[in-house]
């Protein structure tokens, strides 16, 4: 996430090394080609990424360029730009210009934009998670799940002439009080890589249909699905100036935080970036969400589906190389179940690891050579600290993409959480196996941890998991569901170390996040009315 912003030239610097002798596959190679070929803004052929202001695609004047390496061969695939402070101030301004007609903009007409826009998402799903599996490296169906998740929010988006109702009372003769949720002027949103389609998705739809406008800084490392999704904008009708984006690194963030006609920023990542944004943002006047590192538990119950368990375990734990902030990443076997490990150690050795964009792969690359050393620098503190390497995925091998960031799935028995494999967010493909005696046990654990995003329990007893729902200190709870995010007629709410802010991602709070109430209380005496003519004709509504 973005807590690598300092060391991703590094990063760039040590794979450039590689890229001269690295080349797309053929398949890989076609859909570059594609995708540069049918998009304005973005590239997967070595071009320049553009800036999206006003409604125009332009390319910076920036004099620092950012290499996107596919992390499968190194090749670069595009170069985007550390944004000018001038392009910046441009970006600002056309939102904050295009806002004052938006903001007017009748619920209908936006309504039908995001009805639009859904539309479009589906039909250039395949699009989107062809750039997503390029320049991030996850599969491609995992890529498709990506989009899937984020259209699922345009969908929710669609009810906003339902969802956005104001309150009206008449609290006196003839006195009426009446509430209506108004948009907040320009906001911003700063993504994470690790979902490159789906993290947009979450502000682009809420923060437009309600009436705001938005300056989007997708993650240096991936911005082609975000450049995609701004076309996508851009044919559903939005107006010129509502949707914009900026690109960069830490510049670009502090810019973000400090402008003032920024009234609002979303941000998805790490802690240090985010309790960065939050401060800084906060500090400025501004309503910050953010949504940090995890470290989510699941609880094995000895009376658990056995197969389930396992199955959904080895899947949440690995899928996507364990680079989701809802990854399982710690397993507690309670009692007898902790006789299961070693056959969750044999499905975790089943797995493929390939380049995404093969088919069968289960496991792609991660995002960075710098990912793949600090991941491996932390498995590798594991049996000097006193764990148990049962599946060690260092030095994994893919003999068709010799320089590519592979990382095999790795599986620790720790002793206790004294472990810096247990206490760091890994953010790779490491599951970490502790064992407990019971329920109790197993629930200090997890409620031990800083963390607060998800956590999950396989049991087949309904009081189970009763207790563990009402005693867990986790803000997202899977009873037999292992990554328990919930869809978007619900809101996001991880707590504790996961998340900072006081209104959360989507959903009703989603909607509050973007608006601000305004209150008026109005009397008209009825005795004072004057009669005129009635209209005959059918009333109509724009």
């Amino acid at each position: 996430m973005l807590r690598n912003l300092r060391s991703y030239a590094t990063a760039a610097a040590a794979a450039s090394s590689a890229s001269a002798s690295s080349r797309l596959s053929p398949k890989a190679l076609a859909a570059a080609e594609k995708l540069s070929r049918d998009w304005k803004g973005t590239s997967a052929t070595g071009g320049k990424v553009k800036n999206y202001i006003g409604g125009q695609f332009v390319e910076s004047k920036a004099d620092r360029w950012i290499d996107v390496h596919d992390p499968a061969t190194q090749t670069v695939l595009s170069r985007v730009p550390e944004t000018t402070s001038a392009e910046f101030e441009q970006a600002v301004d056309a939102a904050s210009h295009a806002f004052k007609s938006w903001r007017d903009t009748s619920i209908l007409t936006r309504q039908r934009v995001a009805m639009n826009l859904q539309a479009l998402l589906r039909e250039h799903g395949d699009a989107l998670a062809l750039s997503i599996t390029l320049e991030q490296g996850k599969t491609v169906p995992d890529a498709h799940g990506d989009v899937l998740r984020g259209l699922q929010i345009v969908e929710t988006a669609c009810a906003i002439t339902s969802n956005l109702k104001g309150e009206k009372l008449e609290v006196s003769k003839d006195m009426d009080t009446e509430t209506r949720r108004l948009p907040l002027g320009v906001t911003a949103s700063i993504a994470p890589f690790n979902f490159p389609a789906m993290i947009p998705l979450w502000t682009i739809p809420l923060a437009t249909v309600t009436g705001n406008t938005l300056i989007l800084k997708p993650s240096e490392r991936d911005p082609g699905a975000a450049m995609i999704i701004a076309e996508l904008c851009e044919r559903a009708g939005m107006p010129e100036g509502v949707v914009n984006i900026v690109h960069g690194t830490v510049p670009t963030v502090n810019a973000i935080c400090d402008h003032p006609a920024i009234k609002a920023i979303s941000f998805v990542g790490g802690d240090r970036a985010g309790k960065h944004i939050h401060d800084r943002g906060t500090l400025n006047g501004k309503r910050v969400q953010a949504n940090l590192g995890a470290k989510n538990h699941a609880a094995i119950m000895p009376d658990a589906n056995k197969n389930l368990a396992l199955n959904s375990i080895v899947g949440a734990a690995f899928g996507a190389a364990g680079q989701r902030c809802m990854a399982l990443s710690v397993a507690v076997f309670v009692g007898e179940s902790q006789a299961w490990i070693p056959e969750l150690v044999e499905r975790a050795k089943k797995l493929k690891v390939n380049a995404g964009i093969e088919d069968g792969t289960d496991l792609g690359p991660v995002i960075s050579p710098v990912a793949k050393e600090r991941i491996e620098r932390i498995i590798g503190t594991v049996e000097s600290e006193g764990g148990k390497l049962l599946l060690d995925g260092r030095g994994y091998s893919v003999p068709d993409y010799p320089h590519g960031n592979f990382v095999g799935p790795t599986v620790i028995e720790a002793p206790n959480t004294s472990l810096t494999a247990y206490k760091e967010e890994i953010f790779g493909p490491a599951l970490v196996c502790l064992k407990a005696d019971t329920l109790d046990e197993a629930l200090d654990i997890i409620n031990a941890s800083k963390y607060g995003n998800g956590t999950a329990i396989f049991t087949q007893s309904g009081a189970t998991a009763r207790r563990f729902e009402k005693d867990v200190e986790v803000g997202q709870i899977g009873i037999n569901v292992p990554v328990p995010v919930p869809l978007p007629m619900f809101s996001w709410s991880g707590n504790k170390g996961s998340f900072l802010g006081s209104v959360p991602f989507y959903g009703s709070h989603g909607l509050n996040f973007y608006t601000q109430n305004k209150t008026t209380t109005a009397l008209w005496k009825a005795e004072d009315a004057i009669a005129t003519r009635a209209s005959v004709n059918m009333p109509t509504f724009h």
